[in-house]
């Protein structure tokens, strides 16, 4: 007698929601492992004696590498079937948080991440093409909002978790993530069914994936380095320059390429483009937030990780709230106007966070928390959905990984730049205090740098949220122009 499957045939009603339990517990798994990491690094920094520029790259180096990858686990995708790829990024993610955790420096640290970037670039490019798939147009934004909110969660369970796992051992930030990563990939391979026509034009793209893996790290190197060790040395100028060089070069690569890392045709469609160009924009604009608040409540105002990952739910709860009205109103009336309020009421909650110091109550923190949270939620699950409805079922991967890819080198930038802002003019010992969590016996004086160019960087990412919400409305009104076809459909 054969044995029941696990769920149901990709042709029922109801697979749509089994496809988004799976997507939405690998967006848990990603959010988790960022906040219980971002609110551990003080503790990391101690532990393991790193270098304040090694700290900083134990977040780059994952982010780098999900970023870099993300284009050619989605052209993978593509060719080879998502389910695989996705199931196949859960595994990876779950063995590098093993090995994370067994790590005994930064340098053994920072190579684990990058091979847990790998596994989160399958699980990106693929997670919101599979939605894409399993759901009609008309109920995406209720698909993309429930996996922003679902994001949201993990945001808020992240850094309090964080903040008791570190109280155990640091390993712990790590090893938590293996158990929610074998049940995600036994989930995912039970549950998924493959719905995408595999796409025949095959062929990967070396010379533009090594461009772009030299460009983008040599410039996040050079620009990170520089706020820390100043401009002007060789190890500062030289990677910026082969970013500056490179990556322009990416871009004429992929224009001549039969089967390019990036395929450029699909920004075509004006839709798809301003909705990418404004991801690109919120990540660069929001991620570093977190980044900064963590050594703002655990360096500055010396608050002890849990209060500090407490400190930081504000921001996620305006994320759950919005997101999964913000779909609902896409479905109903579009995502174009809702995008751009977004990015609006983001960049206000930025720009109030710049009254904060330090003695500052923490209800004015969380206010402003809350409303760049509600911002970012009414901005992701709408543009997303938009984004992926704009193209055709068989290039869903490789869009997928363009919107990860862009939206991901905005989140890297913002915290290389960001960084370079703050630790700008701060003596080196006050840096290392507050990245340490043990700036409570600095005096005023010598923190007040910190803040004032905490403030400098605040106000920058700010003016680039209203950039952000003028590129939003520079998408059409309606998405009626159609799904953007595969070059050769175009041909024909």
């Amino acid at each position: 007698m054969a044995t029941r499957r696990l769920g149901v045939s990709a042709d029922h009603e109801h697979y749509r929601w089994w496809a988004l339990s799976c997507t939405s517990l690998g967006m848990l798994l990603a959010t988790i492992n960022s906040g219980t990491l971002i609110i551990a690094l003080p503790d990391l920094e101690r532990s393991l004696h790193t270098s304040l520029l090694s700290l900083v790259w134990v977040i780059l180096a994952y982010m780098i590498a999900s970023t870099v990858l993300v284009l050619t686990a989605g052209r993978l995708s593509d060719l080879f079937g998502r389910k695989q790829a996705y199931v196949l990024g859960f595994a990876v993610f779950t063995l590098a948080s093993l090995g994370a955790g067994f790590s005994a420096n930064g340098t053994q640290l920072i190579l684990w991440r990058i091979v847990q970037g790998i596994g989160g670039a399958l699980l990106f490019a693929n997670a919101s093409a599979l939605v894409t798939d399993a759901f009609p147009r008309e109920q995406l934004g209720v698909a993309m909002g429930t996996n922003v909110m679902v994001a949201a969660i993990g945001l808020v369970i992240g850094p309090v978790l964080g903040g008791g796992l570190v109280a155990i051992a640091w390993p712990w930030v790590f090893w938590f993530n293996v158990p929610l990563g074998v049940l995600g990939t036994l989930w995912a391979h039970h549950i998924l069914r493959e719905l995408a026509r595999v796409d025949h034009v095959r062929g990967l793209d070396p010379w533009g994936t090594l461009t772009f893996v030299v460009g983008l790290t040599g410039l996040v190197f050079g620009v990170s380095r520089g706020g820390l060790d100043g401009w002007t040395g060789a190890m500062t100028i030289v990677p910026i320059v082969a970013g500056a060089v490179l990556l322009p070069l990416f871009v004429l690569i992929e224009r001549h390429q039969e089967a390019p890392m990036l395929d450029l045709t699909i920004f075509a469609n004006r839709l798809f483009a301003m909705a990418t160009l404004a991801a690109f924009i919120n990540g660069l604009s929001r991620f570093a937030l977190t980044f900064v608040f963590v050594f703002y409540f655990q360096g500055a105002q010396g608050d002890d990780p849990i209060v500090a990952g407490l400190k930081l739910a504000p921001l996620a709860l305006g994320m759950l709230i919005a997101s999964p009205l913000a779909g609902i109103y896409a479905d109903r009336h579009g995502s174009r106007a809702l995008a751009a309020a977004g990015m609006l009421v983001s960049a206000i909650g930025m720009a109030g966070m710049t009254t904060l110091g330090l003695t500052t109550s923490y209800v004015a923190a969380a206010l402003w928390l809350l409303i760049t949270g509600i911002g970012s939620g009414m901005f992701n699950s709408p543009n997303t959905a938009a984004m992926m409805g704009a193209v055709a079922a068989n290039r869903r991967g490789v869009a997928a990984g363009a919107r990860t890819m862009l939206q991901n080198t905005g989140a890297v930038l913002s915290i290389a730049f960001v960084l370079a802002i703050i630790t700008a003019a701060v003596p080196k010992d006050t840096l290392f205090a507050i990245f340490s969590g043990l700036a409570t016996g600095l005096s005023a004086a010598k923190l007040d740098p910190f803040i004032a160019n905490m403030h400098i960087a605040l106000w920058v990412l700010a003016a680039t949220s209203v950039v952000g919400m003028v590129v939003s409305l520079m998408r059409p009104r309606q998405a009626a122009a159609g799904p953007v076809a595969a070059p050769e459909a175009v041909a024909r």
